[in-house]
């Protein structure tokens, strides 16, 4: 067995843990890394090990820390957003060296999951690029379930603001998304 299908492996034995179920019976957290790393390999296929790890490792165990453990505002969001890619990333360096790798590549994907680097960094670009593309697939529709016009274009702005040129391009190419939401990817 690869080091990579090791870490694959260790990071969805924990997400398997998730006791939060999706329509099929799966974990939410196993479906959500399986479906990053889907995204990843179709966006990136040529992704070097560390960005695979960090696609799938991502949300690693977040369910851990429930949102409604920081304050229900946006502070409290932030707070929360930046602890959960703190932990991930401590989680996924332990599962890296655990399968062996270097410390150069494990702390390639702490500063990915972390997005230090982000618009700057080719692969934390990528990473967000791929989490948008996950966002946008699989949970922008029930997302945008109860939300006014307003509120939805202002998401799909800033989606939009966090991707590259070119995942911008592709999310053109591949989503039929209506007026006025599809001028975001545009800008």
């Amino acid at each position: 067995m690869t080091r990579l299908q090791k870490a694959f492996d260790a990071i969805d034995k924990a997400n398997s843990a998730d006791p939060h179920l999706g329509p099929d019976g799966q974990p939410e957290a196993l479906l959500y890394g399986q479906r990053m790393t889907a995204e990843q390999q179709a966006l990136y296929p040529d992704a070097s090990e560390p960005l695979r790890i960090a696609c799938r490792g991502q949300h690693v165990e977040r369910f851990l820390l429930p949102r409604n453990a920081y304050p229900m505002d946006r502070a409290g969001y932030l707070a929360w957003r930046t602890e959960q890619g703190r932990r991930h990333a401590v989680r996924i360096a332990a599962i890296m060296r655990e399968a062996g790798y270097g410390d150069e590549d494990v702390a390639h994907a702490e500063r990915m999951l972390t997005k230090q680097g982000i618009k700057r960094d080719d692969e934390v670009q990528a990473l967000e690029d791929v989490a948008c593309f996950t966002f946008i697939r699989w949970y922008m529709g029930p997302f945008a379930e109860g939300r006014d016009a307003e509120e939805l274009q202002r998401i799909v702005e800033k989606t939009a603001r966090k991707m590259s040129a070119m995942a911008r391009v592709r999310v053109l190419e591949e989503f039929a998304i209506p007026e006025p939401f599809s001028a975001a990817f545009r800008a």
